[in-house]
């Protein structure tokens, strides 16, 4: 008699048991699935963020290096300089971006490209301007601006070592 009175109680346990871990198991498949979506949206993020800063360093670099032969040949003229000055900004914007979704080890190499095209700028406009440093001839600056495309293999590196594709080169 036990049985029979205890066996509708003991049913509606189990019943509500495996419901119980059914749910679960479902909420941590979607609790997976979220952080799957989260992670492959902020893989997406961060390579179009590389992408785009990659690009404008480029760019950057080849006007400024353009500037300083117009420089030299003594021929700037108000475009040449806007031009060179619209790539330096769309880099500046570009990094800013960077600064806020790259990674610690990308950072620190987008850092030291930065700053040697910054320098590279300084050095080319004090010498546009008559007031070159006491090293900033024309070939001096010149080395300068290809210094850093010999960075650019080890940036690119942890940029595809972030995002998890290829061998270093």
């Amino acid at each position: 008699m036990a049985g029979t009175l205890s066996a509708p109680v003991l049913s509606r346990r189990f019943v509500a048991r495996v419901q119980r871990d059914q749910f679960e198991r479902q909420q941590q498949v979607e609790e997976r699935r979220w952080t799957r979506e989260r992670e492959v949206a902020e893989l997406d993020r961060r390579r179009g963020c590389y992408i785009s800063v990659n690009a404008a360093f480029r760019q950057y670099r080849t006007h400024l290096m353009n500037f300083l032969w117009l420089v030299h040949k003594d021929e700037v003229t108000p475009e040449a300089r806007e031009v060179v000055e619209e790539a330096r900004h769309v880099q500046h914007a570009a990094f800013a971006e960077a600064q806020m979704i790259a990674s610690p080890a990308v950072l620190v190499e987008l850092d030291g490209m930065m700053m040697a095209l910054s320098e590279s700028y300084r050095r080319t406009m004090c010498l546009e301007e008559g007031n070159p440093d006491q090293d900033g001839s024309f070939d001096d600056i010149r080395m300068d601006i290809r210094q850093p495309w010999r960075r650019w293999e080890g940036m690119r590196d942890v940029m595809r070592s972030d995002l998890g594709v290829g061998e270093p080169s």
